[in-house]
C-alpha cells in the first residue's frame, strides 16, 4: 500500500513538472514570436503613402528633372523598394508607348534600354543619342493594382556659341584685339575649343608670342583670345569651334589713322563726311546717317515754326484793322452842304415867327 501511494505521487509530481515546463516553452515562444515581429516590422512612417510593409514603393528622393546634352546618352532612374514579384515598366508619356519591361525593350527603338542595379534596387532607362525630339515626361510603373507610377522630366538642351561684340568688331592698328567666345547651356564643358582665322587654325606656338589663349570654365565656359599689336594683316573673319557646339564667327576690321574714339565723338560735319566715306573707313556708319536724319529733322522742324508764327502775325494784324471804326472825310463839298443846310433851317424860323405875328394882328 504503501508503495502504491509512493508510485502516485511521484507520477502527479512527473505531470506537474510537465505542465510547467510546457507553460516556460509557451512563454519563450511568444518571447521570440514578439522580437521577430519587431524587427521584422519597421515604424509606418518608413513607408510612403501609407502603404503596407510588405507592398512595393518608389523612393521620392530620385530626382524628377533629368537635363541631357543632345548626341549624348541620357539615363533616368527609379527606385523601387520591396518588389517582390512585381515588374517595372518604363511609359513614354506623351503617347503612352511602352518603352522596357523589366530589363526587355519592348519598343524596336533600340536606343531605349533598361538596366537593372540590385545593390541599390534602381531600374534605370537609358536613351542613346538623345535628340530633341526626346524631350518630354516618362513614367516608371509598377504593375500593382493599381498601378503605381513615378514621373520624370526629361530636357534635352542644345549648347550655343557666341562671340561677344559681333558681328563686326573695329580696332585700332596697335592696339589688343580682344575675342570673347561664351559656350551656353551645355551640361558638361566642351574638351576643346579651336580658334579660326579664316581658314587656319592659330596657335601659339606660332604667333611668335603676339597670341594668348584663356579658358574659364564654370556654369558658362569662356574661351578668351587676345591678339597683341594689332596690323592690317590681322583683319578678317574669326571663328570659335568648340568641341559640342555649332562654330561662331566674328569679322574684325584693324583701321589705320582714325581712331574709333575719335569716329564716335566728332561734330556733326565731322560725321556727316564719314558717313559719306563708306563703311571702309568708319567705324560706325550708321551713328553718322543718324547725325544726318537728326540734322534734317531739326531743319524742317524749323521751317515748321517759321510758318506758324508767320501765319499767326498775319491774321493777328488783319483781325486789328477789322475791328477799328471807319474816320469821316472832311470835304469841302460836305462842308458846304452842311453850312447851306444850317441856314436853310435859320429862315424857317425866321418866316415861322413872321407869320405868327402876322395872324396875331
Amino acid at each position: 500500500m504503501l508503495t502504491l501511494w509512493t508510485l502516485l505521487c511521484c507520477m502527479m509530481g512527473l505531470t506537474l513538472c510537465y505542465q510547467r515546463q510546457s507553460v516556460n516553452n509557451n512563454n519563450n515562444n511568444n518571447n521570440h514570436n514578439n522580437a521577430d515581429e519587431k524587427q521584422t516590422h519597421l515604424p509606418p512612417s518608413h513607408y510612403p503613402h501609407g502603404h503596407k510593409w510588405n507592398e512595393p514603393y518608389f523612393d521620392l528622393t530620385m530626382p524628377r528633372n533629368i537635363t541631357s546634352l543632345v548626341g549624348k546618352s541620357a539615363y533616368l532612374g527609379c527606385r523601387v523598394k520591396h518588389l517582390g514579384n512585381k515588374t517595372v515598366a518604363w511609359i513614354r508619356h506623351r503617347d503612352l508607348h511602352i518603352l522596357t519591361v523589366g530589363t526587355y525593350t519592348y519598343t524596336t527603338d533600340q536606343r531605349f534600354q533598361t538596366s537593372y542595379h540590385r545593390d541599390i534596387e534602381e531600374w534605370t532607362l537609358q536613351i542613346k543619342w538623345a535628340q530633341q525630339r526626346d524631350a518630354g515626361v516618362y513614367e516608371c510603373q509598377i504593375s500593382t493594382q493599381p498601378v503605381r507610377s513615378y514621373s520624370v522630366n526629361l530636357n534635352i538642351v542644345v549648347p550655343t556659341a557666341t562671340i561677344l561684340g559681333g558681328p563686326d568688331l573695329y580696332v585700332d592698328k596697335g592696339s589688343t584685339i580682344n575675342l570673347t567666345c561664351i559656350i551656353k547651356f551645355s551640361p558638361e564643358p566642351p574638351t576643346h575649343i579651336f580658334w579660326y582665322h579664316q581658314d587656319k587654325v592659330l596657335s601659339e606656338e606660332t604667333a611668335g608670342g603676339r597670341l594668348k589663349f584663356k579658358t574659364i570654365k564654370s556654369e558658362e565656359t569662356k574661351s578668351i583670345l587676345l591678339i597683341y599689336d594689332a596690323d592690317l594683316l590681322h583683319s578678317g573673319k574669326y571663328s570659335c569651334y568648340p568641341s559640342n557646339t555649332e562654330i561662331a564667327s566674328i569679322r574684325v576690321h584693324v583701321l589705320q589713322g582714325e581712331r574709333p574714339e575719335a569716329m564716335q565723338t566728332n561734330a556733326a560735319p565731322a560725321a556727316v563726311g564719314l558717313a559719306w566715306a563708306g563703311p571702309c573707313h568708319t567705324k560706325q556708319p550708321a551713328q553718322a546717317v543718324k547725325v544726318i536724319s537728326t540734322m534734317v529733322a531739326a531743319f524742317v522742324l524749323l521751317q515748321a515754326c517759321r510758318t506758324l508764327l508767320l501765319q499767326a502775325t498775319t491774321t493777328a494784324t488783319a483781325a486789328q484793322v477789322e475791328a477799328a471804326p471807319p474816320e469821316p472825310e472832311q470835304t469841302a463839298e460836305t462842308h458846304n452842304s452842311s453850312s447851306s443846310a444850317r441856314t436853310q433851317r435859320t429862315y424857317t424860323s425866321a418866316d415861322h415867327v413872321n407869320r405868327s405875328s402876322a395872324i396875331a394882328r
